[in-house]
């Protein structure tokens, strides 16, 4: 089985181009699996962690109206022929695999990928402090790192894994996503990439926002700080075309 995140009464599969990082633009079907190990303070996939009960803060929490999840009505429980037929109605071979914090289900993912066979590319997005099984690494063809900063509200301890980050710094199907809300968060990065011996050119830098204006707010300062540094500067496409939606 596989848990799924069904925000709109649906599971979270869906069939659109890749908004961020080194393949944007791709056309891709992404799987948006349920469950996250961090919780993320600016997060737009809240409904896959954010808890009735839970103690954790979002920034949504000054919105009127705004409440956390119900996990019973977010969640679908899939069996894993009925999630690759979801995929399988697509005409497209490159899978997103995504969260919430997919790494957190291996087992359900490492046999979604073998009941779609070798046919299919398959990413993965994750926060990078999981460790990947061997079986598992062997069906992963790029790996799609977010790990999370200072500004995302997670303590130290739960958002840098020293012995994850080496073993993705050494794998060269990974590269790095960093969201970037303000100028300091710069040399946050430039710290971990010098601890953990990680090239720039493996990583992207990307404004924290969920509206074009935004975005535009930080891409040009941003874009300056990629120059300066030999990092890549990647947009939040999805946001751009469709806005601030889910299942696009």
């Amino acid at each position: 089985m596989l848990r799924i995140a069904k925000p709109d009464r649906e599971p979270e599969i869906f069939y659109s181009v890749q908004g961020e990082g080194k393949n944007l633009g791709q056309p891709s079907v992404f799987v948006r699996t349920a469950l996250c190990n961090l919780h993320c303070i600016w997060c737009d996939t809240d409904y896959t962690w954010n808890w009735k009960g839970t103690r954790f803060r979002h920034l949504k929490d000054a919105v009127p109206g705004y409440e956390k999840y119900d996990m019973g009505a977010v969640v679908a429980e899939m069996e894993i022929t009925e999630a690759a037929g979801l995929v399988r109605q697509y005409p497209c071979k490159n899978v997103v695999l995504t969260g919430g914090e997919p790494m957190m289900q291996q087992d359900g993912l490492l046999r979604l990928m073998e009941e779609l066979g070798p046919e299919y590319w398959f990413e993965i997005e994750t926060n990078g402090t999981i460790l990947p099984v061997p079986a598992f690494d062997a069906r992963i063809n790029q790996y799609n790192l977010s790990p999370k900063l200072a500004n995302s509200n997670n303590p130290a301890k739960l958002r840098e894994k020293p012995e994850a980050y080496r073993f993705f710094a050494q794998n060269p199907r990974a590269v790095f996503k960093f969201v970037i809300t303000e100028e300091q968060d710069l040399e946050e990065v430039k710290a971990l990439a010098g601890k953990y011996g990680i090239s720039p050119r493996r990583i992207y830098l990307m404004p924290e926002g969920v509206s074009g204006e935004s975005l535009a707010a930080r891409q040009a300062w941003l874009v300056e700080q990629c120059k300066a540094n030999g990092f890549h500067f990647t947009t939040r496409l999805h946001i751009l075309i469709f806005g601030n939606k889910r299942g696009v």
